[in-house]
Parts: structure tokens; sequence; C-alpha cells
């Protein structure tokens, strides 16, 4: 299946739900979703939204555990050439509040495990004409009734490459989270590592476990999405039953954080699960430790390929490459390195104190230069100008 056509978020359902209709796109417990599914889906958002009063690049926005409304609503938005808006299910109502509010989110969709949090905060939001509960609510329509009575058709809204797709919010730790907008172009700048690196191919079963509000989470999803292949949702982690999908659903390719795979490692079930199916494993998000990866290795017995980035580089800029993960390597030095730069990808390490590049084995700054780099914070320009210099470098 040809990649060619897909020049958006929007072309990877269009492309896929017309090129293979009936393979299976999404996998959540027994549901089962074929691409014409979900592109039939997409398009009755798309036209839902529109209705409600969405236009382009305005805003929606979701609170909820993994699970196919993410998909729904992240493609039905991209039909219509409006920004998914996932909001961390872990943060207190005050927080969510101010997301959905600083996003301007004309819709909100709720995962029924957050109702509590939709009661507190709902009569203060300040942009939001539809609000909908996946499962239904007292006040509130059930997200699937609704999806299923809107109409059929895209309205194939265009969308230029440096439009919004995604805005994810950034985690706060200095302030306020900032919403982070990355386009069609910084996402589609991953395509050359999609296959070339990570091995996904249309026939792939593509593993979405970490959180999709994160661009780990996401960002490794949609990479599944642009190629085709199945992807199979794991709503809440549970490592035992982490290790049984592996094995039931025949896994090829997976993004977990290093303190999965050593929960992984620890259960006594893993040691009787067949594994043979993984071509790759990618892990990232914190570091790992030398002894979580021997065993991990031996236990999975794949490809390991380590990705550091950030939410504003759309994920993996630089990566660590198999043959770097042999233990018996005379470069195992190199575990401790979180890679070489992706393609197309530059790196400085800058000593700001001096402004100039650092020497080899000196300490400083890294700054990143790539497709990949975010268009900016949300409202927020002088936050931008200072991560985002003249000539491109993000630091």
């Amino acid at each position: 299946m040809s990649t060619a056509t897909i020049s958006s978020i929007g072309d990877i359902v269009r492309t896929h739900g017309a090129g293979r209709p009936q393979h299976t796109c999404l996998i959540e417990g027994t549901r089962e979703l074929s691409w014409a599914e979900m592109y039939e889906n997409s398009q009755r958002v798309a036209n839902g939204f529109a209705a409600a009063g969405v236009q382009a690049e305005d805003r929606v926005a979701l609170l909820d555990m993994n699970g196919i409304p993410h998909f729904e609503i992240c493609f039905g938005a991209a039909l219509i050439n409006a920004v998914s808006v996932d909001v961390n299910w872990r943060l207190a109502p005050p927080e969510v509040e101010y997301i959905v509010n600083n996003a301007e989110a004309k819709v909100l969709v709720v995962g029924a495990e957050f109702v509590s949090i939709l009661d507190a905060i709902a009569p203060n939001l300040t942009h939001t004409k539809l609000i909908l509960v996946v499962g239904g609510h007292g006040q509130y329509e059930d997200w699937n009734t609704w999806v299923a009575r809107q109409s059929l058709g895209d309205p194939r809204v265009p969308s230029a490459p440096n439009d919004v797709a995604f805005q994810l919010y950034s985690s706060g730790t200095t302030g306020l989270p900032k919403g982070v907008m990355l386009s069609n172009a910084n996402f589609l700048a991953i395509g050359p590592m999609i296959e070339e690196i990570w091995e996904i191919t249309p026939d792939s079963m593509n593993l979405a476990a970490m959180p999709l509000f994160h661009i780990g989470g996401g960002g490794w999803a949609m990479a599944g999405m642009y190629q085709g292949c199945t992807t199979v949702i794991f709503r809440v982690l549970d490592p035992v039953a982490l290790v049984n999908l592996i094995e039931e659903r025949r896994i090829t390719h997976a993004f977990l954080v290093p303190a999965v795979l050593a929960f992984m490692n620890m259960i006594p079930e893993s040691a009787t699960k067949d594994f043979s199916s993984l071509k790759v494993m990618a892990y990232g998000a914190s570091p790992i430790s030398e002894d979580v990866l021997t065993k991990s290795v031996a236990l999975l017995k794949c490809k390991f390929w380590q990705a550091y980035g950030l939410t504003e580089t759309t994920g993996a800029v630089i990566n660590l490459p198999p043959a770097d993960h042999a233990l018996d390597s005379p470069n195992k030095h190199r575990l401790r390195s979180c890679g070489v730069p992706g393609p197309g990808v530059e790196i400085r390490i800058h000593d700001n104190d001096n402004n100039r590049d650092c020497e080899t084995g000196e300490v400083g700054e890294i700054w990143i230069r790539t497709a990949q780099n975010m268009l900016g914070y949300w409202k927020r320009p002088d936050e931008t100008a200072k991560a985002i210099d003249a000539d491109g470098w993000f630091k």
C-alpha cells in the first residue's frame, strides 16, 4: 500500500479506507474496526463536528484513556482540518479545565471514568459548545450514539502542510502547561523512520500501549496508522495482560517505557510466553538500566531501538540502533548514549555561556534542527521565540 498520496493526517484514513478497506485498522478488546469502518466513522465525526460549529483549525478535546474514540476524533477532526487535543487524564480538575479553556476547545469528549472531572469543570468551560461522554451521562449524549446518527460523506476540507494537526500540552513543570502545535508536515517528516528504521509495514501488528495523550504513545500509534497496518489498543497498562496480549495478537512492533520492560521481566508469566512474533521493540521517555535492558533483550529476542525526543520535536529525533544493543559488543558503552540523529535531523551541543558549539567531551545544551520541530506554542509567541531561534534551532 503506497503512502505517496498522504499529505495530511486526514489523508491517512482516506488512503487506507479506500485502498485496503477490509484490512483491520483497530483492535480494542473484542471490538475490531476495518479501515473502511474507520473512514466511515471519521466522516460521521467530521460532519458532526462541523454541524456543532467546528471550523478549520478549531480545537476539539478528548479526556479519556486509550481507546477507539481517540482515533475517531483525530481523523474526524483532520477531515475538516480541525485540531485534536488529547488531555492528560492523570491531571486534576483545575488542570484539565485550564487546558480545555486554553485550547478554546469547541467540543469535549470524556470517558466514563472521568465524569466526576467533567461535572466539576463543565460550568466553567468558556468555549465548549458540545460535550459528549463515552458510555453516556444523564446530561450528555453517548459518544457512540452521537457518532452513529451523523451523516456520511467526506467534507474534504483542504489541509495545508503547516496547518496544525495536533495540539499536545507540555507537562508544565516550569509553569502552566503550554500547547505544543504540531503540523501535518511535522508528523510526515517522521515518514522515513517508520519503515526504514522501525520496519513497520502494512502487514505489521502495532501495539499502542502507552498513553495516547503523550507524543511517545500517540506518535507511535500514528506511525503504524500511516503505514495502514493493524493497531492493537491497550487501554489500561497491566504487565500480565500485556505479555498475554503480545502472544495472543502476535504483536510485531511496540513502544514501551523502561519501567514497563522492567515489570515484564519480573512477572513469572513472561517465562512461558511466545514472543517470537516481535520484530522491533522501541523504548524511551526515561533512562534504562543495563540490567533491565540485558534481561529485556534476552527475553524478547527482537531488535531494540532507543528513541529520544520531545513533544516539541514530534517525538523521536535521535535513535540508538539494534547493533549498539549487542551486549557482547566492543561498543557496549554506547548503551549510555541516546544514539544518532534520525533522517534529516541536525544536532548541536552548545555552550550557551560562550555562544559556541562544544568540543567532543564537553557538556552543553542540545540544540535540534529538523522538519519535525513544532510550529510553536499556542498563543505563547514569547515562549516560542525563546525555544526556537531565527535559524530554526530548537533548544
